[in-house]
């Protein structure tokens, strides 16, 4: 009588594994289009515009709000 043990592949150990993983990446990194430097300058300076708006908004929404605190909590017969 067959054990289910018979009919089972065993699969390769951690290392060999791992190489044909990487092996696998390596090959897939040289059919990628990578980007020309130009397009890479340009995409930066959008992610940089992009950021610097946002800092600047969220900065003002900041000041904004922590000087209606300061007029809130400075209203006479509040705190008193």
């Amino acid at each position: 009588m067959a054990t289910k043990n018979d009919n089972k592949v065993k699969k390769p150990n951690i290392f060999v594994r791992m190489g044909r993983k990487l092996k696998e990446t390596f090959s897939e990194l040289k059919r990628v289009t990578w980007p020309t430097f130009p397009k890479v300058i340009k995409g930066t300076c959008v992610v940089l515009v992009v950021v610097v708006v946002f800092t600047v908004i969220v900065t003002g929404i900041n000041y904004g709000l922590q000087e209606l605190l300061k007029v809130i909590t400075n209203i006479k017969g509040f705190g008193e």
